[in-house]
Formats: structure tokens, C-alpha cells, sequence
């Protein structure tokens, strides 16, 4: 099996074993390398087990004129996942994942990721079930691997994908959480500094796509220093300098026809998007990393601005978007971890409505990679007020928000 695939083994998620099993089965255990255990059932079935918590609490500043300017104080679970990977055969592999996709509303524990893996070399390997769909290096890390705590929630406009939170056939929705149910392919060429993505999938369900149209992705990227290490087609938004120096650009288009807008207007969705990752290890320990995105939407052969104002349907966005981030890890540790400081600024221009941006500066608090960190954070701008809002009426005020959130993963 070559190293590529056994990083998309064990080297996403640190996996947990029961007691027991840690007990009787000490040489499943993988190298420090790639830390983490693996239960060994026979020379090639073996089976992993993690888990991954987000919680925070988030404070924002009403707009002025509603409750005498006082803040809406809220705790969050933001996410509670369980990872399940295994192998039964050389080439044959499956995940499963699960995620707590109402938190908000009770909590339901739902399906996240199901994947039938057919990885036979580096260079082409197929995926079948529900995965994520190649886009945006954003959504390729997901929330776990983000470099910014809140990077989807004050970030630019989401993903077909990833609009709505739950799948539902009544046409507003193509899928949750990133996810969507169809096939990739993907694989990494040229010494496997050329890493590509080629999917197909449901994408909206119901209401305008009327014809069931296949929503179709792509992603490919070149790394031009350092090749990232990531199981499968994922990414990370920082590898703490443990990856070496990382300069990669990558881009990415998602098309459906008749993937936007209401059963009477339906339109076709095109999203196209350029991200950026460098990341240096600069003398003395510290290590800077920068991160990039421009995003270009457009719905063309209907969903009118008429019909958007009226409300309803599948209402993505159209039109441009911006987000960069840059941080620097302090070598140095305080206590158990070190600190990361960084900013950000998200400018988003709908076509069909005004623009809105955000500022957002912060401190993360690194103990243990993507494992465990605590990260607080400042925003401010129109953004928080505006959010999905692309009609040609959408109005809000700049508001301040501040956020305190906790990352723990094995």
C-alpha cells in the first residue's frame, strides 16, 4: 500500500480503541509518524475508531435601534462526531462518519460521511456514497482542520452543498455539511505535486432542478514546495510547520444546470474559486501561514431578481467574494500549548444585492495541532447582519461579535 493511502488511513483522524483492545492488541498501534491505533483483525482487515468535539460560546452586538444595543449571548455544540474507518481488502476501504447536524435544535445524530473507497494507486483512485464534494480549500478542511475557529459562519458564501444543514428532496437542498451523494475520482500525478478531484453528484433535490441535472465538481492542485499530506483529496488550513514549507494554489468550479432557483425560475449554477496556502517555518521556530480565496458565483437562464426578492427556492449566491487570513505560531509555549496570532478580512459583493465584509482579528491557543486548541476571536462588519440575505432589499448595521471556542479530537 503505497504512503499516500496510509495517510488517508490514520492520517486525518487520531483513532481510539476501547481499553481492552489497546490491551490485547499493542501492535496495532501506528508509528509516532502517523500517531494514532489501529485494531488488526488479519494481514489486511483492520478497523479505527475517533472522535471529534467543537463546542463555543459567542456573543453579538444587535443592530443599533433593537434592544438598546445589547448583545445576544449564545453556547454552542457545534459539532460531536464519530469516525469510523476500515479496510477489507488491499484496495478496499470504507468510512463512516456521523455528526450532530441539529445541534442547534436538540441535537439528531446523522449520517456524514458514507464511503465505499477503491484506492489502487496514488494516481486514480474512486470514491462511492456521501462525501464531501471537491471545492474550495475551506471546504475540503472542513471545521476540524480550519486554521480560524469560525471560518464557515463569518466566512464567504457556501457551497451548494453546503446551504443547507440537512438534506431534504423539496428543493432547498444538495446535500449538508459539504457532503453530497455521488462518486470521485481523484489521485496525485507528477510526484504527487498535481492532486486532483473530479466528482458527480446529486446536487439540489427537487424544486428547480425539475430534470434531476447531475451537479458536476472539480478541484486541482499544484504544490510547488512541500507536497501536503492529507488522506484522500481533503486539506488542511495549516499544518503548525509540521508539514515543512507549503505553497500550493488550487482551483476549483462546481456546475448544475437547473441547480438554482424556484420550480417557475429555475437558473444554472456555476461557482468557481482560486485558494491560496503558504506556510513557512521561519528561523527560531515560528511559523507564518497565509491563506486565500476568491470566489466567482453566477446563476445564468433564470432565477430573476424578482424572483429572488420574492423569497423561497434554492437562492445561492452570485457574484464575488473574497477572504484572507495570515497568523503566526509563537515558538515559544506557555504552559501546555502555544499561541497563534491572527487576522482576517471577508469582503462578499452579490450581484443582486449590496456588498457586506468582516474584520476579524484573534488568538489561538495551540496544544496539540488540530487535536485540541482554544481559539478567541473578535469580528466586526455588515456581514454578521446581513449573512445569506441576497436580495436587492438586504440592509444591516456593522456590529461586533466576539467568539470563545474549544476543539478537542482523537
Amino acid at each position: 500500500m503505497s504512503e499516500f493511502n496510509q495517510q488517508s488511513i490514520v492520517g486525518r483522524h487520531k483513532r481510539l480503541l476501547c481499553t481492552m483492545a489497546i490491551s490485547a492488541l499493542t501492535s496495532g498501534y501506528a508509528s509516532s509518524t502517523v500517531a494514532g491505533a489501529t485494531f488488526k483483525i488479519d494481514d489486511t482487515k483492520w478497523i479505527s475508531v475517533g472522535a471529534g468535539l467543537r463546542s463555543s460560546f459567542s456573543a453579538q452586538e444587535n443592530s443599533a435601534g433593537l434592544n438598546n444595543n445589547q448583545w445576544n449571548n449564545n453556547f454552542n455544540l457545534d459539532n460531536i462526531r464519530l469516525y469510523i474507518n476500515g479496510q477489507i481488502h488491499k484496495y478496499l476501504k470504507v468510512e463512516f462518519n456521523t455528526d450532530c447536524q441539529t445541534c442547534g435544535n436538540g441535537g439528531e445524530v446523522r449520517v456524514l460521511d458514507a464511503i465505499g473507497k477503491f484506492e489502487v494507486d496514488s494516481m486514480y483512485n474512486l470514491w462511492v456514497g456521501r462525501m464531501l464534494v471537491p471545492a474550495e480549500r475551506r471546504e475540503m478542511n472542513g471545521p476540524f482542520y480550519s486554521s480560524i475557529y469560525n471560518t464557515f459562519g463569518g466566512g464567504t458564501p457556501f457551497e451548494p452543498a453546503d446551504y443547507n444543514v440537512v438534506i431534504k428532496s423539496d428543493g432547498t437542498s444538495a446535500g449538508s455539511y459539504g457532503r453530497d451523494d455521488g462518486a470521485t475520482v481523484w489521485g496525485a500525478l507528477f510526484n504527487k505535486r498535481l492532486q486532483y478531484a473530479v466528482g458527480f453528484f446529486r446536487g439540489l433535490r427537487g424544486g428547480a432542478n425539475v430534470n434531476d441535472n447531475v451537479l458536476y465538481a472539480q478541484r486541482v492542485a499544484y504544490n510547488f514546495w512541500e507536497v501536503e499530506k492529507n488522506p484522500g483529496y481533503y486539506t488542511s488550513g495549516t499544518y503548525y510547520g509540521k508539514g515543512g514549507d507549503i505553497f500550493t494554489i488550487a482551483a476549483s468550479n462546481q456546475y448544475q444546470a437547473q441547480g438554482a432557483g424556484t420550480v417557475t425560475d429555475p437558473g444554472n449554477f456555476r461557482g468557481t474559486s482560486v485558494d491560496v496556502l503558504v506556510e513557512k517555518v521561519l528561523p527560531g521556530g515560528g511559523v507564518a501561514t497565509f491563506n486565500g480565496e476568491y470566489k466567482n458565483y453566477d446563476i445564468s437562464n433564470g432565477y430573476s431578481l424578482a424572483s429572488r426578492n420574492a423569497g423561497g427556492g434554492f437562492s445561492m449566491f452570485a457574484g464575488d467574494a473574497y477572504d484572507v487570513s495570515g497568523m503566526y505560531l509563537i515558538p515559544e509555549k506557555i504552559w501546555i500549548g502555544q499561541t497563534q496570532p491572527f487576522i482576517r478580512y471577508v469582503n462578499v459583493a452579490p450581484s443582486t444585492s449590496s456588498s457586506r465584509e468582516m474584520y476579524e482579528a484573534g488568538m489561538n491557543y495551540i496544544i496539540d495541532g488540530h487535536n485540541a486548541k482554544v481559539s478567541l476571536s473578535w469580528q466586526y462588519g455588515d456581514l454578521l447582519s446581513k449573512g445569506l440575505n441576497y436580495t436587492s432589499t438586504a440592509s444591516g448595521d456593522k456590529v461586533n461579535a466576539m467568539i470563545l471556542g474549544f476543539q478537542w479530537q482523537i
